[in-house]
């Protein structure tokens, strides 16, 4: 896993762990090289936003700053007054070494807090501005992940909510179990109960982490609908 933060890589192993399913880690697909940008675009900006609020539960999405990804970067079309942002990350969030780094079917909905969108998200936005300008290059991402790899863990407090039924997080995973990310300093997961069998709570970080991942998931989806059964 790269430094950094929602990877799709790091959901598939915390899917592993916490009973997303075996087939969280039997995607296979290899995705060598980027799409047309047209097939990372939603159908529209409205589409975008609606799926960008389902990451979170009406209570906070509705008042959550919102932004859609064009052409150039992600711009905000809805300003927010709770200091959260949502939005829908692509695959380029993944590690560089996911073989689903290029697959244009991710959409994965995040609704950062405040403290995560200042000191998490940022990595992620980065990632994206280059893709847009250019593309990654193996020497691109040999930079970008040692910059990454640099980044200070954020501070106490860093949260995401995943509780979309709408996101497609990777092949053979799709939108996995609604669940709350937590960013920490580096933490051993057994501090945590993570990785554990039939715990609800997983955690990552690979040597190029800058700080430890927490996944805990949650009983509904954004909408109050039901998750799915765990066992």
């Amino acid at each position: 896993m790269e430094p950094g933060f929602k990877w799709t890589a790091a959901i598939a192993l915390a899917a592993t762990a916490v009973g997303f399913g075996a087939e969280a880690r039997a995607a296979t697909a290899a995705y060598p090289q980027m799409a047309p940008l047209a097939q990372y675009r939603s159908a529209s900006a409205a589409e975008e936003i609606a799926m960008a609020r389902s990451a979170a539960p009406a209570s906070i999405a509705d008042k959550a700053e919102v932004r859609v990804m064009t052409a150039t970067g992600y711009e905000t079309a809805v300003k927010g007054s709770n200091g959260f942002v949502c939005l829908v990350e692509r695959s380029w969030a993944d590690g560089f070494e996911d073989p689903q780094f290029w697959n244009p079917k991710v959409r994965s909905p995040q609704c950062f807090n405040a403290v995560a969108a200042r000191a998490v998200l940022p990595i992620y936005l980065e990632r994206t501005r280059q893709v847009l300008h250019g593309g990654l290059t193996h020497e691109g991402m040999a930079k970008l992940a040692k910059a990454e790899a640099a980044h200070a863990a954020p501070p106490a407090g860093a949260v995401c909510f995943m509780m979309s039924k709408q996101g497609y997080l990777a092949d053979g995973i799709g939108h996995a179990h609604p669940h709350v990310m937590l960013f920490i300093a580096p933490t051993p997961p057994a501090a945590w109960g993570a990785n554990l069998p039939a715990s609800p709570v997983g955690a990552d970080r690979s040597k190029a982490d800058a700080f430890t991942t927490i996944y805990v998931t949650v009983p509904k989806w954004s909408d109050g609908t039901p998750g799915m059964d765990m066992r």
